[in-house]
């Protein structure tokens, strides 16, 4: 909490030289000082030795003593801000009851790698899922690790409307994929029995949650008349991750995930499905599948996997979407989106594992990174650059050739490792919410079609490097470096000369970019700093929006990657 809160600038420790080297003070009132030792690292941030704080590690102390004098807070967002703590203290207990070692971990297949993490080390209350009960806490967190059978809805065609990739261009096609002939059968003939014709209906899974606290009661008049009608599962079982509403399927791994809105408050937002993002999203695959598939060196080089959106229905609510001003978990509600699996489109003997996992520690203290790194028998900064070089070329090269850019953060982020525990190639997810494109117009661009245009966000190019500066390089590898220097002795400086060269090996590959690599500048002096926990505490608050809120900016940090 101090080290991300100073990061930010929401609180500002000082110098304490009278305590010696690295030791800083942070007065909260007349009576109240706490006092630690901290290094700074690279874009600005704190390392503090959590077992140099006084008067005790203890958050909930320090937000009693400091809400309102050092942060400034009101008096409601206190209230929600301690609720959100508890809730994700709560769920790092559950999690440190059942935690296993990194051989462990690193013997898991990537669905139940999810089920260990401790979320994003960046946000502070990263665990808060307000909404959820204990007991929905113990039944549907991805640190349950319990598998589910999720029942489906049939909606009437007024309703709802389905879209899907060329392969999947007809509800069809996509059940005959998803659904066993005798669920296809039961789920007709449940929706006869209504004295309803099944071919005026679209089927759709749903959260179990979801349907007791929000469809069954805002939905309540479309059950009456039978525009939804309630059908039983499908049989298979499914996992949530580490999104909590994205289910893998564990009975068929060739069967899709699939997302699903959950109207809990967790992290930034509601996590609902934004009703034109759904529709959009096979859309949206559509067209980023043609770039890669179109370009030898996506294609055939980096080998990107890219897990495509490929079927979604969206479902309307018949008021709260034609008003106005209404916050947007009201239009939220209800929809489902079909992902390609992963497991198929890895090679014999490749793995997969979440960027984030790499940040993981044991309780015996030793790194996830560093067990793969002695599994790899390869020096620390040799697998480092095998790392980058899977990571960095296809997200750079969509970056400059295609001025689109993915928030490749620990979780939309999977790396695809050798049998040998060497990252080979990259596999991104969450095209629809996290695909970001030039607001400059590109000559690439006049491939995309209107229906992506409309609503895929833009940013001015110098912008749109900061979703791989803060969704990697700041959101994961801020953190990874120090764990880097600690466990495998590799000095922080090194690791981000790394980094830097397999950015400028990737300028030397292409110099026909050379104005885009200025356009899109990654080694700049100075970056913004966007804030994620600034936006809670002081912007957004917990109050209900029209617009989903976004990462506050606040000043700018130094850029580790730019050559002094």
């Amino acid at each position: 909490m101090i080290a991300e809160y100073a990061y930010e600038e929401v609180i500002a420790p000082q110098p304490d030289p009278a305590a010696g080297p690295d030791a800083y003070r942070l007065p909260l009132t007349d009576v109240v000082t706490y006092r630690f030792r901290a290094r700074r690292g690279s874009y600005g941030s704190w390392r503090i030795d959590p077992d140099t704080i006084t008067p005790g590690g203890d958050p909930l102390h320090f937000l009693a003593h400091g809400h309102d004098t050092v942060l400034g807070l009101t008096g409601d967002t206190t209230g929600h801000l301690i609720r959100e703590l508890l809730a994700t203290l709560s769920a790092d207990l559950r999690l440190d009851a059942t935690a296993i070692s990194a051989a462990e971990l690193a013997d898991l297949d990537y669905a139940d790698i999810e089920g260990h993490q401790t979320g994003h080390p960046w946000l502070v209350a990263n665990k808060g899922r307000l909404g959820f009960s204990a007991a929905d806490a113990g039944r549907w967190a991805p640190e349950a690790r319990t598998p589910a059978r999720l029942p489906w809805i049939a909606v009437h065609h007024d309703l709802a409307q389905y879209r899907g990739t060329a392969a999947l261009n007809t509800p069809d096609r996509l059940y005959t994929e998803e659904l066993a002939p005798q669920d296809r059968e039961i789920f007709a003939r449940t929706i006869s029995d209504h004295g309803r014709d099944p071919a005026d209906y679209l089927w759709l899974p749903v959260h179990p949650w979801q349907w007791d606290e929000t469809i069954a009661p805002l939905f309540a008049p479309q059950l009456a008349d039978q525009t939804i009608i309630p059908l039983p599962t499908d049989h298979d079982l499914r996992l949530p991750q580490q999104s909590i509403r994205t289910f893998v399927n564990t009975t068929k791994p060739t069967g899709h995930t699939v997302k699903l809105p959950l109207s809990i408050l967790n992290t930034l937002v509601w996590r609902g499905l934004p009703t034109e993002r759904t529709i959009a999203a096979p859309a949206v695959t559509a067209w980023v599948h043609g770039l890669r598939d179109t370009d030898p060196f996506l294609r055939d080089e980096t080998r990107v996997i890219l897990l495509g959106e490929v079927a979604s229905v969206t479902v309307e609510h018949p008021l709260y979407d034609r008003l106005p001003g209404v916050p947007y978990q009201y239009k939220e509600l209800l929809g489902c989106i079909w992902r390609e699996p992963l497991d198929p489109q890895l090679a014999p003997g490749e793995r997969a594992r979440t960027l984030a996992a790499l940040l993981h520690t044991d309780p015996q203290g030793r790194s996830f990174t560093a067990e793969l790194v002695h599994r790899s028998g390869l020096a620390p900064s040799v697998w480092l650059r095998h790392l980058f070089a899977a990571l960095l070329p296809p997200l750079l090269h969509f970056l400059y050739q295609y001025g689109t850019v993915f928030s490749p953060h620990g979780e939309n982020a999977i790396v695809v490792f050798d049998d040998h525990d060497v990252p080979v190639r990259l596999a991104i997810k969450d095209f629809v919410d996290d695909v970001n494109t030039s607001s400059v117009p590109l000559p690439e661009h006049n491939t995309m079609p209107a229906e992506v245009r409309a609503v895929l966000l833009t940013e001015d190019p110098a912008f749109l490097t900061q979703f791989i500066h803060s969704g990697l390089f700041i959101g994961v590898f801020r953190y990874l470096a120090p764990l880097c220097e600690e466990q495998l002795g590799l000095p922080e400086d090194d690791f981000w000369a790394l980094l830097r060269g397999e950015i400028l090996r990737h300028h030397g590959r292409f110099p026909r970019l050379k104005d885009r690599f200025a356009a899109f500048d990654l080694l700049t002096p100075r970056i913004a700093r966007l804030c994620l926990n600034r936006n809670r505490l002081h912007l957004d608050g917990y109050r209900d929006h029209p617009r989903r809120p976004h990462a506050a900016v606040h000043g700018t940090v130094a850029n580790p990657l730019h050559a002094s």
